[in-house]
């Protein structure tokens, strides 16, 4: 979740990605490692998180963003483009595509789950269908062997 949304802030600030690392990891993110405050629980403005893989996903998503969305666009609807979807769709998106294409040890099945779950967070509507059917199609192109083998 804290990737998407320093994805989202990046994008809709137009900072860039060491910043948004920066200020995410000294504002925002606890390490997982860190202990929670008397009660057992994190403030209530802080995200518990792994903070080297926030850092592999916001940078690996930045760096591999020219190939990321034209895999992500012939997913799309004729007549899609991604400029056209909301910008945290996008950024669900792109970092769900980059686990699929880039962290192979991590499940399609899961990966895809995740960013559905994730999307939930942030979207009453269609859009948890259409995250569903854009990284499931992604995923038959980018894992076509896994997801042959079940």
């Amino acid at each position: 979740m804290a990737a998407v949304q320093a994805l989202y802030q990046m994008e809709t600030a137009q900072s860039g990605v060491e910043k948004i690392i920066d200020d995410f990891t000294q504002y925002w993110l606890r390490d997982i490692s860190h202990e929670k405050d008397d009660e057992g629980a994190a403030p209530a403005d802080l995200h518990y998180a792994d903070q080297d893989f926030f850092t592999k996903l916001v940078r690996g998503v930045v760096d591999a963003q020219d190939r990321i969305d034209p895999y992500l666009e012939r997913q799309l609807a004729k007549g899609w483009t991604l400029g056209r979807i909301d910008a945290t769709a996008r950024a669900i998106l792109r970092t769900g595509l980059f686990e699929l294409i880039r962290l192979p040890d991590i499940p399609a099945k899961v990966v895809i789950d995740e960013y559905i779950e994730l999307t939930h967070a942030f979207f009453d509507g269609e859009e948890p269908k259409f995250v569903n059917g854009v990284l499931d199609a992604a995923a038959h192109e980018a894992r076509r062997d896994e997801l042959l083998v079940e």
